[in-house]
């Protein structure tokens, strides 16, 4: 065998094992590497707001959009399309991109928008005041107001932070124009109704507009403290006697 035929074999044997080291690394590399298997989540629309909302406010397309939500966290009570909400009126604050809840608007076929404003635990009464003692027509929805209860010549403030459901026949404004006030719709606790009724009944009921910021600090608790005595003790008897300033 000559030289040449050695070294062709040579480099065939050469090549022939770094083909089978390279299988075997292959073979060993997808035994030793982990599977990986991708979940797939099912997807549907659920209705947004597109906008934040405010009570009062009647839907429209504006302010509605649909983003995709798992099918494990959607219920049966989930608003899908824009249809479902439009025409409707918002009863509490919804945040952008928060979820249409059909808890928190209402049907104005329903009742009026007014209805659906008041929370549960509350009651709308309706006071009859002029231009002067409504603030000078400058109440609007949602402002917040001081009741005052003027008898002859002194007036005191029987109810406090009282919210403006509205003003007249209106329940919300997209502005801050001044209009004249012949009555005003606040927002009350059925003992609150109760107490502005009978003071209104006793004295002219005026209007305070307050900061909605202003928050009251609250009554001084008053404590008993009786006042001081001695101990007199005569014979067998013991008397106390309290002691004059």
């Amino acid at each position: 065998m000559s030289k040449t035929q050695i070294t062709m074999l040579l480099l065939l044997s050469i090549a022939f094992g770094l083909g089978a080291v390279l299988i075997a690394k292959q073979w060993l590399d997808s035994r030793t590497q982990p599977t990986v298997q991708m979940e797939e989540v099912e997807r549907h629309p659920v209705l947004v707001a597109a906008v934040e909302l405010e009570p009062g406010i009647i839907l429209e397309d504006k302010h509605l959009t649909t983003k995709m939500m798992e099918v494990d966290w959607i219920t049966e009570e989930t608003l899908k399309l824009p249809e479902q909400a439009v025409g409707k009126v918002v009863t509490t604050s919804i945040f952008k991109d928060e979820l249409i809840n059909p808890n928190r608007i209402a049907v104005p076929g329903e009742g009026v928008t007014l209805a659906a404003l008041i929370p549960e635990d509350k009651r709308a009464l309706t006071i009859r005041v002029n231009d002067v003692i409504g603030v000078a027509g400058f109440l609007l929805p949602g402002n917040k107001v001081d009741v005052l209860n003027t008898k002859g010549s002194r007036t005191d403030t029987v109810l406090k932070n009282l919210k403006v459901l509205a003003v007249d026949q209106t329940a919300r404004t997209d502005d801050n124009k001044p209009v004249i006030v012949r009555a005003v719709t606040l927002e009350v606790t059925p003992k609150e109704a109760e107490k502005l009724l009978t003071e209104n009944s006793k004295g002219q009921i005026q209007l305070a507009l307050r900061n909605p910021h202003t928050v009251d600090k609250p009554a001084p608790v008053k404590r008993y403290v009786p006042a001081p005595s001695v101990t007199v003790i005569k014979g067998s008897q013991a008397s106390k006697v309290r002691v004059s300033n």
